[in-house]
């Protein structure tokens, strides 16, 4: 999902790989309402739907906010708070029709005017959004409330208590799904005035926040009046930090556990207890490391080429992560509509690259200059991938690269302030769209481009696949993008992510979609 870099789910993901599945009992459990669902969780950076970024704080807010639309189970946009929509003929004004039942957990309905004042908020310059831009900056009047120059999003009518008339300024496929981030969400005006209020939100989800204690639990009650699909069980408890999910599974106090790769060949053992309960599913998601190209070496196209040709991938997806994650040559991940088989990505050729810095304009690698690499965490426990990458570098290349480790929150939030000659970083899909990864992260002047990368016509084909109404057309225009990014070295493509999650047989309906986040509301559990 989403974000500005989801990439504390996307670290669990690939470092502490969840996993999940059945396992028959005796006697023959009978389904029941109620009961609690334990999950293992980390504090969420911010509960606050406007300027959430990050996949473990959207992993809560799916819970407990929501928006005119959300993704159904194939990755589509489907009715949320909009009971149905129509568009306009040019395809450029959405007209929503709200449902009459909604509420928000204090029992207050929901109307049309209250997303005016959600989105209007979540634009305007003191909300500080980061998303606020990329997820609502096709509304016209978006850029320019982001931007100080106006307080009303001018393409935002309120045509009635549960009509709301939105109009774009291009017709595009991928918009209604933009709308499925959280930065559309709705909130009450009632209840964001002060600067913790998130941590005791008035949403309209399928679950209420009931309980916080930073670095203990997160508690979430059912929502007994939610729109949709009411909730079976009780309440969901998430232990925050408190020990190793492996070993919490275990015993018994987490249903739900994430396993490091260290683990893979215990619960993969057929003769063992885990065996029937692990399961993988695709996840769209994408690890990279990011080149600063406004910033020497990186600013010469053939040091970034060489840079990508020294690092063996093939051997650290096999050594590093056991082949639990697929190498990446692109960007677009295996299962999202573009994804190009036949690109031809930057292979691992020691003696190409070192002929790329003998003919850029650095001419040797005793010219150039100090390199750092940007990467987050705590403690200075740098992931083995990272120091791998970097002997990759040293050995094959004669570089030696500083590692700067920086809190999580402050990487996440603040990269573009922070970053050095290169970052490592993560994306996981908001939308199954190919512009969720091209356009939102290397587009010329977008939020997400840490990088700075530039290219004319690679700007000039995203821009044109964006409006192209042919869906065939539109997926080639994306294809020819991506691969003209590969050609310039946009990035160091790593690895594409897998979902992996180990379930205790009494919980049904937990799975994770391709975005990594499970409905909740969707979760039973069976008791004999």
């Amino acid at each position: 999902m989403k974000k500005t870099t989801d990439l504390l789910l996307f670290i669990v993901l690939l470092l502490g790989l969840v996993l999940g599945g059945c396992q028959p009992v005796t006697p023959t459990p009978i389904p029941t309402q109620g009961g609690v669902l334990n999950l293992y969780g980390d504090d969420p950076i911010t509960l606050d739907p406007a300027v959430s970024g990050d996949g473990t704080s959207h992993s809560y807010i799916t819970q407990i906010f929501g928006g005119l639309v959300r993704l159904g189970d194939n990755l589509e946009p489907v009715p949320d708070i909009a009971r149905d929509w129509q568009v306009s003929a040019d395809g450029k004004t959405y007209t929503f029709n709200l449902r009459q039942d909604v509420r928000f957990h204090d029992g207050k309905e929901v109307k049309a005017a209250d997303f005016k004042f959600s989105w209007e908020r979540a634009c305007n310059p003191a909300t500080r959004s980061m998303t606020a831009a990329t997820y609502l900056g096709d509304i016209v009047g978006v850029r320019e409330v982001v931007s100080g120059k106006a307080k009303e999003i001018n393409g935002v009518k309120v045509t009635g208590d549960y009509t709301l008339e939105v109009t774009i300024d291009a017709p595009k496929s991928y918009f209604l799904s933009k709308l499925t981030y959280p930065t559309s969400y709705v909130v009450d005006r009632n209840n964001v005035g002060s600067a913790n209020w998130w941590q005791k939100p008035n949403g309209t989800g399928a679950f209420k926040l009931t309980q916080y204690q930073k670095e203990q639990m997160i508690v979430l009650e059912r929502n007994s009046a939610y729109h949709g699909k009411v909730a079976d069980v009780d309440s969901v408890v998430f232990q925050i930090l408190s020990g190793v999910p492996m070993n919490l599974y275990e015993t018994g106090e987490i249903d739900v556990a994430g396993v490091y790769a260290d683990y893979i060949d215990r619960v993969t053992d057929k003769a063992g207890p885990f065996a029937q309960q692990l399961y993988m599913s695709p996840e769209l998601s994408f690890q990279y490391i990011g080149f600063d190209c406004t910033k020497a070496p990186f600013d010469d196209v053939k040091i970034r080429q060489a840079f990508t040709m020294a690092v063996d991938k093939e051997k650290l997806t096999k050594i590093t992560f056991r082949n639990l994650v697929e190498t990446a040559y692109g960007i677009l991940p295996p299962g999202i509509p573009g994804y190009n088989k036949e690109l031809a990505g930057q292979k691992f050729d020691v003696q190409k690259a070192k002929e790329l810095i003998a003919s850029s304009k650095y001419g040797s690698v005793a010219k150039l200059p100090p390199i750092t690499i940007t990467t987050s965490g705590w403690g200075g426990n740098v992931s083995s991938a990272l120091e791998a990458i970097v002997n990759e570098w040293r050995v094959n290349l004669g570089v030696e690269v500083t590692i700067r480790q920086i809190d999580p929150q402050r990487f996440l939030y603040h990269l573009q302030e922070e970053k050095d000659e290169m970052y490592m970083t993560g994306w996981i899909a908001d939308y199954p769209h190919p512009q969720d990864f091209l356009d939102i992260l290397f587009h010329s002047g977008v939020d997400n481009n840490y990088g700075e990368y530039s290219n004319t016509e690679v700007d000039k084909l995203l821009d044109k696949a964006a409006v192209e109404p042919d869906s065939a057309t539109s997926l080639k225009l994306y294809q020819q993008a991506e691969q003209m990014m590969v050609n310039d070295a946009a990035c160091l493509p790593l690895m594409f992510g897998q979902n992996y999650i180990l379930v205790k047989p009494y919980v049904k309906g937990y799975q994770p979609n391709a975005m990594g986040i499970a409905e909740l509301n969707k979760v039973s559990i069976e008791k004999q």
